[in-house]
């Protein structure tokens, strides 16, 4: 890699760490390569993003971001979950770590503070937007058929 190609990828970072509000850091090592693209696909898919990071560009790209005292954290094989959605990353990454043991949470932060694994465990039992809303509109609608069933059923009792 050039050091153009390092500036670009150093710039790609910065820019994509400032526009997430959380990182989830975790070592990947032992997983193979098809491992990797379903837990890339897993976390797409629940609306985040995934990436194998080198570590020396990756401490450069956190410098003069939210994310800076996550420094320490980039030792060996490293990978990065982000998504400017607190819940999905999280979600996403604990969830996959469930299954396969060689995805080694870390930690991460949201804005400007750090997150112990527990943290993020426990950022991923919360629902996603997508699932509150839906019970936002089932409790929405409950009263309107609940009163529907009591009329029909008081309607039905008098034609009895």
């Amino acid at each position: 890699m050039n050091r153009d190609e390092k500036k670009q990828l150093l710039d790609e970072l910065h820019e994509l760490l400032n526009g997430s509000e959380i990182v989830v850091i975790s070592h990947y090592k032992g997983l193979t390569v098809a491992e990797v693209s379903e837990l890339r696909d897993a976390v797409r898919k629940a609306g985040a993003g995934f990436r194998v990071t080198k570590n020396r560009i990756t401490k450069l790209a956190l410098k003069g971001t939210k994310f800076e005292g996550l420094a320490d954290l980039f030792k060996g094989p490293t990978a990065i979950a982000f998504a400017s959605d607190p819940v999905s990353a999280c979600k996403a990454c604990v969830n996959f770590a469930k299954d396969n043991e060689k995805l080694v949470i870390l930690g991460g932060a949201m804005g400007e503070n750090t997150l112990s694994l527990d943290e993020i465990k426990r950022l991923a039992t919360i629902p996603s937007m997508d699932e509150l809303r839906a019970k936002i509109i089932g409790l929405l609608q409950a009263p309107g058929a609940k009163l529907a069933r009591v009329t029909k059923a008081y309607s039905e009792k008098e034609a009895a």
